[in-house]
């Protein structure tokens, strides 16, 4: 497997962004209703079936994992837009202003990823795909109680450094689980 974690990175996010822009042809930006709140259980949702995928190893619904974590950097990134947006902006975005909105965070993310990489060594190519699950869960629920805290924090970074950090984390998942487009 190559180890060129810019290429790979641009290669998961390939797909996911396909996939964004052909639901918002679909569905135009029908997210920009959702509060960041339901955002954040979206996140949940998701986050939450891939971990019982991984301990029952069988789906009734006939999706895999693959969906589930594409669907997270989808939601990160729809948050991370939300939450530069007020009540005043319009509901309906044109498509090629979500385009750039949503390169925009990626590449905000992606400046991110190469900073932690650095100081952590890409320590997440060692480990296992359900450690990055948990560490989704783990965000999901800080900012859940950080939302619960009107947004406040006292020693923390805020809700878009957890979005960002999902979205990295599913990102290494699919990266792990060979995702290519």
């Amino acid at each position: 497997m190559a180890t060129n974690t810019s290429q790979e990175f641009d290669s998961v996010i390939a797909v996911c962004k396909s996939l964004f822009l052909k639901k918002t042809k679909d569905y135009g930006t029908a997210w920009r209703i959702l509060r960041l709140s339901s955002i954040t259980d979206q996140l949940f949702i998701k986050a939450q079936r891939i971990r019982t995928l991984e301990e029952k190893k069988i789906s009734k619904v006939g999706e895999g994992i693959i969906p589930e974590y594409i669907g997270i950097i989808n939601y990160c990134v729809i948050a991370m837009i939300q939450s530069g947006m007020g009540e005043t902006d319009p509901l309906e975005l044109e498509p090629g202003s979500v385009e750039k909105l949503f390169d925009e965070k990626v590449n905000e993310t992606k400046e991110l990823m190469f900073a932690k990489n650095h100081d952590y060594g890409e320590a997440w190519r060692d480990m296992r795909v359900s450690s990055l699950t948990d560490l989704i869960l783990m965000k999901v629920f800080r900012v859940k109680q950080i939302e619960d805290n009107l947004g406040e924090t006292v020693a923390s970074e805020g809700v878009n450094a957890n979005y960002q950090d999902m979205l990295n984390y599913a990102v290494f998942a699919l990266i792990k689980l060979e995702l290519k487009p």
